[in-house]
């Protein structure tokens, strides 16, 4: 197995209090197992996953990710995983 790439995001804005949150995701792509079909990238509603001219999925913009798991769960060969890392202040 390969190294997984790891990207941090931030997404999906909250109140708390007076406080704005925003979740926090890494998406991580296991690159040896991926077969290149592209559903990851097809199911993306944010375009956060798009594919390279190879048809190798990389994230695109990981800030844009809302932690849906529709690439996760469509995934035929369970080549990527979404995680929540927390959420941060913002202004």
């Amino acid at each position: 197995m390969g190294n997984p790439k790891k990207v941090e995001a931030a997404t999906l804005e909250t109140k708390n209090g007076n406080k704005k949150l925003k979740k926090e995701y890494t998406q991580t792509i296991f690159r040896d197992w991926c077969k290149r079909c592209g559903i990851c990238a097809a199911f993306c509603p944010q375009k956060v996953i798009v594919l390279n001219e190879d048809g190798m999925p990389w994230i695109a913009d990981p800030a844009a990710c809302i932690g849906c798991h529709f690439c996760e769960l469509h995934c035929p060969d369970f080549a990527i995983s979404i995680t929540r890392n927390g959420a941060r202040e913002v202004a």
